[in-house]
């Protein structure tokens, strides 16, 4: 996510069922990926990244939750028990962030969506050329 001038404010965001609940902080304006590798292509992950400190998993919603990995088992991919929805995750880029998956959150909320695609098929290439592991240490100055 690229932090612009816009001023932070709390959108909510869900699973399918509700059942996963959450909030997170975030400018009004934001920069979303799209990725092309397999495993996001199917699901239609389009997601920005935050900070950890900025979101916040609501009510009982943490025992909905499942988790996936694969590979490394860095990436930490979260699913509703009951609708499958991965409205959140904690990204292999972003150890210290997460990921939100725009479709999921009350878009009501935004002043702007910019849509970039992400290159995952040559993830190493993209990784070290784009910046993105500075996504979850960008600071707002309210």
């Amino acid at each position: 996510m690229k932090i612009t001038e816009s001023k932070l404010v709390f959108h909510n965001g869900d699973c399918h069922y509700k059942k996963v609940r959450w909030k997170v902080q975030a400018p009004t304006s934001v920069i979303a990926k799209k990725f092309n590798c397999f495993d996001y292509f199917m699901r239609g992950n389009t997601h920005f990244i935050v900070s950890r400190q900025w979101f916040e998993l609501l009510g009982d919603s943490d025992q909905f939750t499942i988790t996936y990995t694969f590979g490394t088992h860095t990436a930490k991919h979260i699913f509703c028990k009951f609708c499958g929805i991965t409205s959140f995750y904690t990204p292999w880029s972003n150890l210290d962030g997460i990921a939100v998956t725009l479709i999921c959150l009350d878009i009501g909320t935004f002043s702007h969506v910019e849509i970039q695609n992400f290159d995952g098929k040559n993830w190493e290439n993209f990784y070290n050329q784009n910046g993105i592991a500075l996504q979850s240490k960008i600071h707002s100055t309210k």
